[in-house]
């Protein structure tokens, strides 16, 4: 079963949504404001760049190497499909989000 009707939106899914969508972007911006106070000049754009890349989806590489590692492969590929459709959604907001930072 293939195409967007397959997406699954079970515990373990929103877990790493949130982490790929909420918890990494928010890890890479106190690593940026950390280091801005301990003297790093970090420039707006770059700024912005890492924080926009951090929410990033899943790498689409990602069912095949489940497959090498005998892992669970349908999961992986929920996760990559899952997270591609909504970075749609996501990156407006992080946008709007990390605008100061300019």
């Amino acid at each position: 079963d293939a195409g967007l009707k397959a997406i699954r939106f079970d515990r373990d899914t929103i877990v790493a949504l949130i982490g790929r969508f909420v918890i990494a972007p928010a890890l890479i911006a106190g690593l940026i404001l950390l280091g801005m106070h301990a003297g790093f000049n970090v420039p707006g754009l770059e700024a912005q760049t890492l924080i926009i890349q951090a929410a990033a989806p899943g790498l689409a590489v990602l069912p095949i190497l489940a497959t090498e590692a005998h892992a669970d492969v349908e999961y992986a590929t929920n996760v990559v499909t899952t997270s591609t459709v909504l970075f749609v959604v996501v990156v407006p907001i992080l946008m709007m989000l990390v605008q100061g930072l300019a």
